[in-house]
C-alpha cells in the first residue's frame, strides 16, 4: 500500500523542472482552483448517490489537490505539507478542549459531557480568541470576518446569518421571517413593475436572502433543498422529453399548454396516480 509520503514524492516528481509533467509544471495556485471546486462537487455527488466505491477514488482526487497546493507553497518557500498537517492538528486540539483537555493527543476527557450548545459556544469563543491573538492591531474584528467572499452566494448567506444569530441578531421564531419574506416579495414586484433593472436585482437579492433565512429557521438546508428541486425538475422534464420522443416530437415544437399538460402528467406519474 502506498503512503502519503509516496504521494508527496510523486507530486515532487511531477513538478520537477527537468523531467516533470509539462502540464503540472504550468500550473499555479489560481489555475488549480477550478479543478479543486470540481473535485469537491464530485465528492458531494458520490455521497449523495451513496456510491461508496467511487467515493474512495474521489477523496483521493481531492487529497491530491491539497498536496498540489502544498507543493507550490513549498517551492516558493512559504510552507510545507507537513506544516499544513501540524497546523490543522494543533488547531483541532485547541478547539476541542472537551476531548483533549490538556491540548495533547494523549489526553482524555474526564467529567460530565458537554451539550451541543456548550460545545458550539466554546468553539466560537476559541475562534474569536484566535482572531484577536493573530491580529497585531487593536481594530475590532467582526464576527463575520472569517466568512469567505469567494463562497457560493447561497452558502455564504446561510453562514453570515448563522454567525449573526450566535451573537443574538436573529428572530427567536419563524413567524417574523415569513412576514419579512412577504414584504420583500412585494418590494420585488414593485421594483420589477417600475422597470428599474438595478433596483430589481437588489430586491431579488433581498428575497433570496430572506428565503435562506426562512430555510434556516425551518431547519432545512437550502442547498440540499434546491438540489432536490433541481433533480425533481430534471426528472420531470426528462419525462416530457421521453413522452414527446415516443411520438416523434420535440419540446421546442410544442405549445406551452401542451408542455404544461405533460408536466402535470409527470407529477401524477411520480405520485402513482
Amino acid at each position: 500500500m502506498h503512503t502519503i509520503n509516496d504521494l508527496l514524492v510523486l507530486m515532487a516528481r511531477l513538478r520537477d523542472p527537468d523531467d516533470g509533467c509539462p502540464w503540472d509544471l504550468k500550473q499555479d495556485f489560481a489555475s488549480i482552483v477550478p479543478h479543486t471546486l470540481e473535485e469537491v462537487y464530485e465528492v458531494v455527488d458520490t455521497i449523495e448517490r451513496e456510491d461508496w466505491t467511487h467515493l474512495r477514488e474521489e477523496l483521493g482526487d481531492l487529497l491530491f489537490q491539497v498536496v498540489f497546493y502544498a507543493r507550490l507553497a513549498e517551492e516558493q518557500g512559504d510552507f510545507t505539507f507537513s506544516e499544513v498537517v501540524h497546523d490543522i492538528t494543533e488547531k483541532l486540539l485547541r478547539r476541542h478542549p472537551h476531548v483533549f483537555p490538556d491540548g495533547s493527543l494523549a489526553s482524555r476527557r474526564s467529567g460530565a459531557e458537554l451539550s451541543d450548545a456548550q460545545i458550539n459556544a466554546n468553539w466560537e469563543s476559541i475562534k474569536q480568541a484566535e482572531k484577536v491573538g493573530s491580529d497585531s492591531s487593536e481594530q475590532m474584528i467582526s464576527v463575520l470576518a472569517d466568512v469567505p467572499n469567494a463562497m457560493p452566494a447561497m452558502a455564504r448567506a446561510e453562514k453570515l446569518q448563522k454567525k449573526a444569530s450566535r451573537v443574538g441578531f436573529d428572530w427567536p421564531e419563524s413567524e417574523p421571517v415569513w412576514d419579512i419574506l412577504r414584504g420583500e416579495l412585494a418590494e420585488l414586484q414593485a421594483a420589477a413593475e417600475s422597470g428599474d433593472a438595478a433596483h430589481t436585482e437588489e430586491e431579488l437579492g433581498d428575497v433570496l436572502f430572506s428565503v435562506i433565512n426562512l430555510a434556516r429557521h425551518l431547519k432545512v438546508n437550502p442547498e440540499t433543498a434546491l438540489r432536490g428541486a433541481n433533480n425533481k425538475f430534471t426528472r420531470r422534464f426528462g419525462y416530457i422529453e421521453q413522452q414527446l420522443a415516443a411520438d416523434g416530437r420535440a419540446p421546442q415544437d410544442e405549445s406551452l399548454d401542451s408542455l404544461d399538460a405533460l408536466w402535470n402528467a409527470a407529477k401524477q406519474a411520480e405520485r402513482g396516480e
